[in-house]
């Protein structure tokens, strides 16, 4: 079922352009859209994953602003699209949140625009979400993509959203609107 189901947005580890481990930035349409976006699916939560305190406290101020700060009050729909959004030092870090609130580990499932071994369908893992017990944590890379380590460490991974052209590089938040809504949409 859906209340099972977590996101988490990596800024680190992934690569960037030239095949190096980098932390990406996090930006401001990732947090607001993102956000949006999980609570229209209801994704239990949504964990920004970055390492540098200089970020997080930056996306935990912004976060702030619009959970607790002028913004809950100015605007109650993005007060409310923000109540599951927080920000996570690690993918370590977030697996033990997610597995301290429901008591057992989440299974990890990543995305990319490759074809992998353990590739599996959007209608399959639908189904899956919704006939099992198991909690999900879907993992999205930032910049150039998850590491090999990361995308090694995940049970399945979702299969690749193709465009009608060679070209393939969406937007980490159109690709999680387009995902969710396979995964979830009218289930």
């Amino acid at each position: 079922m859906r209340e099972k189901i977590y996101l988490g947005l990596v800024h680190y580890p992934v690569y960037n352009k030239r095949s190096e481990v980098v932390c990406t930035s996090v930006t401001n349409f990732d947090i607001h859209d993102i956000s949006r976006t999980c609570k229209t699916y209801d994704v239990k939560g949504y964990h920004i994953i970055v390492p540098l305190d200089a970020q997080k406290e930056l996306t935990n101020r912004i976060l702030g602003y619009w959970q607790d700060g002028f913004g809950a009050n100015h605007n109650k729909d993005r007060e409310e699209a923000f109540s599951s959004t927080c920000v996570s030092e690690s993918i370590e870090k977030t697996i033990e949140l997610i597995e301290k609130e429901e008591g057992k580990k989440p299974l990890i499932i990543t995305t990319s625009a490759r074809i992998y071994p353990n590739s599996i369908s959007y209608r399959d893992l639908s189904q899956k979400i919704m006939d099992d017990d198991n909690v999900y944590l879907l993992l999205f890379g930032t910049g150039w993509g998850l590491t090999e380590e990361v995308m090694n460490s995940s049970k399945y991974i979702l299969e690749p959203i193709r465009g009608n052209t060679k070209y393939n590089h969406l937007s980490v938040r159109s690709a999680v609107s387009i995902i969710l809504d396979r995964l979830l949409g009218e289930n």
